[in-house]
């Protein structure tokens, strides 16, 4: 469930003044998100959609993926995405000294909690921000459908390219080789 905060405009600075009670607290063009704990089922395709991508990873040396990694883009957008992938040269110049990342990976991937505005915030307003920072793929993780919807980079735009279900095969031209059998995500 997601609470959002009108009429506000809210910074990172903002942030370090709200209370470490298990919330996650984002901020996207100065207006707060604050999501809960998230269900068991999404957290699992988060787990297991990370395992996929660091397996390969390992194989290819070719970078890194992490779960709920904090990308400070600007002072008024600042997310929490559920798991990033980024190359070994990018992720070289994004990290700071704190550790989070100061802009986009090549691969973010939301797996989407339940209620109209979670929906809302993968799916319009995140889908927006990732697009105007240059992330190249998006992908939405709808464990209670099981299904992902596969967003890619065309000019300035992450556009749908295709939807997949649990005996589709996920592929990347991102990541060579990669390959998942969407079911594998929710098991």
């Amino acid at each position: 469930m997601s609470q959002i905060y009108e009429g506000v405009r809210w910074t990172s600075t903002d942030l370090e003044l709200l209370p470490d009670n298990g919330n996650r607290y984002e901020i996207i063009n100065g207006e707060l998100f604050v999501t809960r704990a998230p269900h068991w089922k999404h957290q699992t395709a988060c787990n297991n959609i990370c395992t996929e991508l660091t397996i390969w990873s390992r194989k290819t040396g070719l970078g890194k993926a992490a779960t709920a990694p904090g990308i400070i883009f600007t002072n008024a957008d600042n997310v929490i995405p559920d798991v990033v992938w980024a190359s070994n040269q990018r992720l070289a110049t994004l990290l700071d000294d704190s550790g989070h990342l100061t802009g986009a990976p090549e691969l973010v991937i939301e797996v989407l909690s339940a209620g109209g505005d979670n929906e809302r915030r993968d799916k319009e307003v995140k889908l927006k921000l990732y697009a105007s920072r240059g992330v190249q793929e998006y992908w939405i993780i709808d464990w209670r459908l099981q299904q992902i919807e596969v967003y890619r980079r065309e000019r300035a735009n992450l556009i749908l390219v295709e939807t997949l279900f649990a005996h589709d095969e996920l592929t990347s031209p991102l990541l060579p080789d990669f390959s998942c059998i969407i079911e594998s995500v929710f098991g």
